[in-house]
């Protein structure tokens, strides 16, 4: 095994734009199963119009994504990240492939108990989502600000690229027989292949970039025990004569200096939530769009989502555009 001692600059490593587009697939594939279920919504309130599916189904899933991530939080210095994320993108292929087999196994009926299947299968989802985002930006932390950003971008074009598919399935199928179904297996079909190059990518190709042993290295220097697994599946051992290390802030001390962050995220969860699905998929009347109109309002939403994600990374090119342009 290598050992690093985490004395190569960064700059001299290579790999930067690998690793920047396995996290733009890392986001994108931590995404696209739930996305991919509220973009069917039309063919799950086909088949259960009785049980509201989109909102029933969001309900089941964010108390188990936020118990999850709750528990995985207090826990976080005890966790070893990669298990943590291989387990979640795993558990994203495992899902997902399930509500193929279940759609399959009941040959598209609906029914009360194909639906808390889906219910429970998309509790799944919640877990794995836990697992997968706060494990991979966690992980992130310790490297670059662009892969953040890129990861970030990732998630928001999963929802974009997803509606866009819709649109075009909706417009493919709309005349067949069963077009409906056809393109909500299309869908689920798409999602588990990416998030199975999800588990690939992290497991095997991403720990070996040049860029992401240095800056694994250089955290494990610094006293963090969450790389070490990573950085033995690359092939390093680092030195037992770490650096003095700080005193770790307990859970609450950390909560009370990022309390703002907090309320933040709480006051975006809710006013995305009002809107998709909660929103969407109320009874707003007649439209002359039909039943394209909550397919393009999810478009609009995702189009939106996908350009707010992507400025901060433009903001940062041009304004380094310009230090450059003036010296």
């Amino acid at each position: 095994m290598t050992i690093v001692d985490g004395g190569e600059s960064p700059s001299r490593l290579e790999g930067k734009i690998s690793a920047m587009i396995v996290c733009w697939i890392l986001g994108f594939g931590s995404l696209i199963a739930w996305n991919s279920m509220l973009t069917i919504g039309d063919y799950y309130y086909n088949l259960f119009p009785d049980y509201h599916p989109s909102r029933v189904l969001t309900l089941v899933y964010q108390p188990f994504a936020f118990g999850t991530m709750s528990i995985l939080a207090y826990n976080e210095s005890k966790i070893n990240t990669r298990r943590r994320n291989i387990f979640g993108y795993s558990l994203f292929v495992a899902s997902t492939f399930m509500l193929l087999v279940l759609d399959l196994a009941t040959s598209g009926r609906g029914g009360l108990g194909s639906f808390i299947g889906i219910c429970a299968i998309v509790a799944f989802f919640g877990v794995a989502d836990a697992c997968v985002q706060g494990g991979i930006v966690g992980d992130l932390s310790f490297m670059l600000p662009d892969f953040i950003q890129s990861f970030f971008a990732g998630l928001a074009a999963s929802g974009a690229l997803t509606s866009a598919l819709r649109l075009i399935t909706k417009a493919a199928f709309e005349m067949s027989n069963n077009g409906l179904r056809k393109g909500a297996m299309l869908f689920l079909a798409i999602s588990t292949l990416f998030e199975f190059l999800c588990v690939l990518l992290y497991t095997y190709f991403f720990p070996k970039l040049p860029i992401v042993k240095y800056f694994r290295s250089k955290a494990a220097l610094e006293g963090s025990k969450t790389v070490q697994a990573d950085l033995a599946a690359a092939g390093i051992q680092t030195k037992d004569d770490h650096h003095e290390q700080n005193e770790r802030l307990s859970n609450k001390q950390l909560f009370i200096q990022n309390i703002d962050y907090a309320l933040d995220l709480f006051l975006i969860y809710v006013l995305t939530l009002s809107i998709f699905p909660g929103f969407l998929y109320e009874n707003t009347g007649e439209h002359k769009l039909g039943t394209w109109y909550p397919l393009v309002l999810i478009a609009s939403y995702n189009v939106w989502d996908l350009i707010s994600r992507y400025l901060p990374s433009q903001g940062k090119a041009l304004r380094l555009q310009y230090f450059l342009d003036s010296y």
